[in-house]
């Protein structure tokens, strides 16, 4: 099933910085369509898009990778710093895979942690990035910063799962698709409805291997380091996101709740950011993916 939601697309996987990155790429040549980018988050997949693709692929030549330490791509141990996993990193392997395919600019949108990929990418590679689109989160710097009880709670798992190795990874995986259903059923999406069957099977294929659930720990402590690093020094330095941004937030989740995203994004940015506030939870792309799809077809068109 899983493949005929893709169809038209095959699936490749492309040796970049060091690894190797699986991704699903049209077979059809690109011709004059223009390229777009989606990248998913934690805990899933490519998948996450399915539906999404479905109603965009004929506007748009659309790659969908899975992230180093997610899905089918490498998912190798993280070294001392944490930046075999930076999204410094992750964002490479993403502009290398997009340099093999001959995109050397694409509009790029990016969900949880794949939102956070994309705005480092855009930060690191202002010229591959013509517009940029990010789903449900606040910068990381930001929300770290902004800390308190409601957070910690809401978020239990940023400051779970960057734990020193290996206690985070035996306790997930003692009952790893308990904790998946739990993380994919919460931040306002009440439980597991709006998922198909089909995608629940292959996010606890691909989530439920002690690989998996490492390359996850280290994606998030990653981001409790060398990332806040690396933040730091693009605030330091006052760089700038430079593309119009889209911001969408769901209206039953902890973003839209204790932040206020619009108003931390158009810090970040010094081109034009729009957002819009839709009527979900965490996972957007899946909740509602028309209206995904239609404000991701108004803003890159």
């Amino acid at each position: 099933m899983v493949q005929k939601w893709f169809e038209g697309f095959e699936s490749r996987r492309f040796d970049v910085n060091g690894v190797q990155i699986h991704a699903r790429v049209p077979t059809a040549a690109r011709g004059s369509m223009p390229a777009l980018l989606l990248v998913h988050g934690f805990p899933q997949t490519h998948v996450l898009w399915h539906r999404v693709v479905q109603q965009l692929q004929k506007d748009f030549w659309i790659v969908l990778p899975d992230l180093r330490g997610y899905g089918d791509s490498a998912q190798p141990a993280g070294l001392p710093d944490h930046s075999t996993y930076s999204k410094r990193t992750l964002a490479q392997d993403l502009v290398d895979v997009m340099d093999q395919l001959g995109c050397p600019q694409f509009f790029l949108c990016g969900h949880d942690r794949g939102g956070r990929v994309a705005a480092r990418l855009a930060l690191d590679h202002p010229e591959k990035v013509r517009k940029l689109c990010v789903i449900d989160i606040a910068p990381t710097l930001d929300m770290y910063n902004a800390t308190n009880l409601d957070f910690a709670r809401a978020y239990y798992h940023w400051f779970h799962l960057i734990q020193p190795w290996p206690f985070p990874e035996r306790m997930i995986g003692a009952d790893p698709k308990t904790y998946l259903y739990a993380k994919l059923g919460g931040w306002g999406s009440q439980g597991l409805a709006y998922i198909e069957p089909q995608a629940l099977a292959e996010y606890e294929r691909c989530f439920c291997r002690p690989e998996a659930i490492h390359g996850a720990c280290e994606d998030y402590r990653a981001s409790a380091g060398i990332d806040l690093e690396h933040d730091r020094a693009s605030r330091a330095q006052n760089q700038k996101i430079a593309c119009d941004t889209l911001v969408l937030w769901g209206e039953r989740g902890v973003v839209h709740r204790l932040f206020k995203p619009l108003a931390l994004w158009q810090a970040q940015c010094s081109a034009n950011v729009t957002g819009q506030l839709l009527p979900a939870g965490h996972f957007i792309p899946e909740e509602l993916p028309g209206e995904t799809a239609a404000a991701l077809r108004a803003f890159f068109a």
